[in-house]
Parts: structure tokens; C-alpha cells; sequence
């Protein structure tokens, strides 16, 4: 399951509580995580969820983000990319559903890349938002408005798995169909 998040705490500790909690659900259900191999953030929080429970990480971090956004060095398998591009399309490869935990631009703008993918059939994997301390509760509402006003179609929000806990939207990305 590739996870998209920021690369910081955010203002809120519920963030960090609920990636960690994360990773720790999915170490014990045995899903493996693929993220963006840093240590920092929720990032970080999310990999040592898994991690400090016994599964596994496998990480994809440009060579330019190494040392800014700190690579972690214990994860159970790291790729080097050149770029952003293959970044993502290797977590895209790697991972079997996508969801996307507070972040600011970067975490927005992978997820969307999946979520259009899905819309045009380049793949069938489920799409998921976090939405801890109703942190994408704006961005539903935006999916709203682009329905109401004519530029999207009402399937394609329904398709999204959205919950406020970590454990329930793991449970709903199980039963996709």
C-alpha cells in the first residue's frame, strides 16, 4: 500500500498519532507499506509504525532528496530514483492502493496523479484520504463543487474511501472491489 504524506509533523498531534498508529495496523495485518523513504514528518512516523512492529518498508526517494528529506536508513528495502517522475511511478508499480495522510503540495499532487489514473483506467486500485482532525473535509467539499458545477462526475468521488480512522480505512481498502 503506497501512503503519500507530508514531510512534517503538522500543528496538530493527532497527525503524527494517527500515521503511526498506520503503520502499526498495517504491520500487523501484514501489508507492506511503500512511501517516499524518509525519516521525517509523517513520513517517518508512518515507516517506524510498520517497522517497530515487524513489517515491512520499501522506500523510493530521489537522489536530491536524500539528505533533505533525511533518507531513513533502516527500512527493509530503499530505491534510489533520479527523479520525481520515477518516484512516483514506482510507488505507483509497487503498491496495490493509495492513500494519502495530511501533506501539504507534494502529498496532494501524488495523490491526485493516482486518483486521475484511476479515473481514466490506467489502473483499478483503490484511492483513500485519511482524513484525520477533518484535514481533507475542504477538499471533499471541493469534489462537491466540481460535481455541482458540471466537472466531474459524482462516481468518481464515490470511488474515494475516506475515514477519520486509520483501522476503518484499512478495513474499507481490504473490501474494495
Amino acid at each position: 500500500m503506497a501512503v503519500f504524506c507530508g514531510s512534517r509533523d503538522g500543528n496538530n498531534k493527532l497527525y503524527k498519532k494517527d500515521s503511526k498508529e498506520l503503520g502499526r495496523l498495517l504491520a500487523e495485518q501484514n501489508i507492506e507499506l511503500v512511501y517516499g523513504g524518509a525519516m521525517v514528518g509523517l513520513m517517518g512516523s508512518v515507516a517506524e509504525g510498520v517497522l517497530e512492529n515487524g513489517g515491512n518498508v520499501i522506500g523510493v526517494i530521489p537522489e536530491k532528496l536524500k539528505t533533505v528529506e533525511i533518507m531513513h536508513p533502516g527500512l527493509t528495502k530503499l530505491h534510489v530514483v533520479n527523479t520525481m517522475h520515477e518516484r512516483k511511478a514506482m510507488m505507483a508499480e509497487l503498491s496495490d492502493a493509495f492513500v494519502a495522510l495530511p501533506g501539504g503540495a507534494g502529498t496532494l499532487e501524488e495523490w491526485f496523479e493516482v486518483f486521475t489514473w484511476a479515473q481514466i483506467g490506467y489502473h483499478w486500485k483503490p484511492c483513500a484520504l485519511l482524513n484525520t482532525n477533518g484535514y481533507y473535509t475542504p477538499l471533499i467539499d471541493l469534489f462537491d463543487h466540481m460535481i455541482s458545477e458540471g466537472f466531474a462526475d459524482p462516481h468518481y468521488k464515490d470511488g474515494i474511501i475516506i475515514d477519520d480512522r486509520p483501522k476503518l480505512l484499512i478495513e474499507q481498502l481490504k473490501q474494495y472491489k
